[in-house]
């Protein structure tokens, strides 16, 4: 089921809600003004001033319309895709994402009121919008390709500091079900996809560590980031918008909005202080295999004080069950399905490249080997289809028993932990760490790293 549906929300929260708004009818407002107040004109009004901004129209002007008809009734909509029907001579009709995606293809071009139109409008929605955009805000990504996704700021309510439950507690668990894996300085926890899906963030203390775990459902991936960079703990929550299909993050001291994939601020007033959070690993398996290698793990309670129904495959079934995107991007590949799963890598502080590997791919070959410039790592591919992924240096390794262990080419076996591979042999002791990977969709990893090399 979608849990975002721009077009009814926002009429729900305007005329449902008693938001107070005051709409100037004066056409001598600037442009990105006049398009965000449309709303609240009487018949005649909307006429008048969309016959005024076509007088003076300028192709800057285009995602403006675009963003206002996504979000208007069906008589605003039709006015205003006359407009851009007349303007662009392009035959759309009402699908937004095709509209945009149209855009997209052109030669880059916005209004120097573009920001502002985006705080004016949205501001409409929740208050707290008003902060992520203006002219004065520093962006490193197109604007325009920042959507909003239909909910409020943290309206997908994050866990934080979510209660925990032992393995035996965990009967509303079957042992196929999804869980994203993660084992900190000794302290094995379980997040549940299931859970996690009505979530998409999670802000939890794991060994001693803070971490916020990230769920872009859309793009099927969860990422785990540590909180603290440099000294300073990043407190991050759901903004309620979207860059190319991706769930954006916002932080509750400067109201900057970040990029989920790359762990970094894209608009706002940390853009450009060299911030970039660092990645760490997690493992996306089964409930049986996960309590099966960490009998004494924890798992999240079902009991997170929020009413859903957190039956498993509930959350977002018709999106998983199509190849469809709920929301266009501006990079379609098609070497692989939208939705297609990959293991996603990237080591930004050894090395610019990315990587995606197909999960089909992987679960064919449980030994696999490459690099990155000189960097060599190993991935592992067990039983149960999890993937981890270690620096390998200068070891060959041949084989492995989809289990815990594998053995090298010189015939020495390896013991796979969580947090690194172990030479099993104590006497020698040599080890080698594990990093950072997760599972996505094609369409979003490559979304966020066109220039990602892909394995199939």
């Amino acid at each position: 089921m979608k849990t975002r549906h721009p077009f009814w929300l926002f009429a729900f929260i305007l005329f449902n809600l008693n938001i107070s708004v005051h709409a100037s009818k004066n056409q001598n407002i600037g442009i990105g003004e006049q398009f965000a107040t449309l709303f609240f004109l009487s018949e005649d009004e909307k006429q008048s001033r969309i016959e005024h901004i076509s007088a003076n129209w300028e192709a800057s002007f285009t995602p403006m319309a675009i963003e206002v008809m996504s979000l208007a009734r069906a008589d605003l909509a039709q006015r205003l895709i006359a407009l851009l029907q007349q303007k662009t001579g392009q035959s759309i009709g009402y699908d937004t994402n095709d509209w945009f995606v149209w855009w997209w293809k052109q030669v880059p071009v916005q209004s120097v009121e573009y920001a502002d139109f985006k705080a004016s409008l949205y501001r409409q929605i929740d208050p707290k919008f008003d902060a992520y955009f203006s002219k004065d805000r520093e962006s490193r990504v197109r604007m325009d390709e920042i959507r909003w996704g239909g909910v409020r700021q943290d309206g997908i309510p994050p866990l934080r500091q979510p209660k925990m439950i032992n393995a035996s507690e965990a009967s509303y668990l079957d042992d196929d079900n999804v869980v994203f894996g993660i084992e900190i300085n000794g302290d094995a926890r379980a997040y549940p996809k299931r859970i996690l899906a009505w979530h998409e963030m999670f802000v939890d203390t794991i060994g001693g560590t803070d971490f916020v775990g990230v769920y872009c459902t859309l793009c099927g991936a969860v990422i785990l980031y540590k909180t603290n960079h440099n000294g300073v703990q990043h407190h991050l929550g759901t903004s309620g918008f979207l860059y190319r299909s991706n769930k954006v993050m916002y932080d509750k001291n400067t109201q900057s909005l970040w990029n989920t994939t790359w762990g970094e601020p894209v608009v706002g007033p940390l853009v450009g202080k060299n911030i970039r959070l660092k990645r760490s690993y997690l493992v996306t398996t089964t409930w049986e295999e996960w309590k099966r290698r960490h009998p004494n793990t924890t798992v999240l309670s079902i009991d997170t004080k929020h009413q859903r129904d957190y039956s498993e495959g509930v959350a977002y079934k018709q999106y998983f069950a199509t190849d469809e995107l709920m929301f266009s991007t501006s990079t379609p590949d098609h070497r692989l399905k939208n939705k297609d799963e990959i293991l996603a890598l990237t080591f930004p502080n050894i090395s610019q490249q990315s990587m995606a590997i197909s999960a089909e791919f992987l679960a064919k070959k449980p030994v696999y080997k490459n690099s990155f410039d000189n960097f060599k790592f190993v991935i592992f591919t067990d039983a149960s289809g999890a993937n981890r992924v270690y620096e390998s240096k200068n070891i060959e390794f041949i084989s492995y028993d989809q289990d815990i262990t594998a053995t090298d080419s010189s015939g020495k076996e390896w013991t796979l932990a969580e947090d690194k591979l172990v030479i099993t042999d104590v006497r020698i002791g040599n080890e080698l760490a594990r990093l950072p990977a997760h599972r996505a969709f094609w369409f979003g990893w490559f979304s966020a790293f066109p220039e990602t090399i892909l394995i199939k």
